[in-house]
């Protein structure tokens, strides 16, 4: 399969997937390295294209104006062992994790596609923070602070996460 063809195969997966589609399932797909894709995806993404890159694969970032709603910011700061509490507090709120910011110091502000969901998606990402060699999470590099887009059900599941938060003295007001 020429290169312009196998892309077009790649946008095509990720437009009609419903949740994140990895590398390596593309490379199966497609019978080529999974460094030939994570390449396809860079030369989509500098053409313009919005390729998100989470933990659990690529998606297309096209949220619907009804999950636009429900989309809310929250400031948090924690030590590196309670990274899954505050996690799980937030998918257990009935929330997604959408992302992290960061305000580094020399970059400007850094930002990694989260897209957690559930105490699974919680504990995948967990598992890669700690089998991954060179891995650590965006808040390591501001002493624990970091921003948070969350999706949420409804005002009070975002009021009662953010309650909890501050309960565990994770959330910063």
């Amino acid at each position: 399969m020429e290169a312009a063809a196998r892309r077009q195969a790649i946008l095509n997966r990720l437009r009609t997937a419903d949740r994140p589609v990895s590398a390596s399932s593309l490379a199966a797909e497609l019978n080529v390295s999974r460094q030939i894709i994570v390449g396809d995806i860079a030369l989509l993404r500098a053409s313009g294209l919005q390729i998100l890159a989470t933990p659990r694969g690529y998606l297309m970032d096209s949220p619907s104006v009804q999950e636009d709603k429900n989309l809310g910011m929250i400031a948090c700061r924690h030590t590196p062992e309670q990274l899954r509490d505050e996690l799980y507090t937030i998918v257990d709120g009935g929330a997604t994790v959408v992302d992290v910011t960061i305000e580094h110091t020399l970059y400007g502000e850094l930002s990694g596609k989260l897209d957690l969901a559930s105490r699974y998606d919680v504990d995948a990402f967990i598992r890669k923070v700690e089998e991954e060699k060179n891995s650590i999470p965006l808040s390591a590099l501001t002493d624990g602070v970091h921003l948070h887009r969350i999706r949420y059900r409804d005002a009070e599941s975002f009021t009662r996460i953010k309650e909890a938060l501050r309960e565990k003295h994770i959330l910063i007001d």
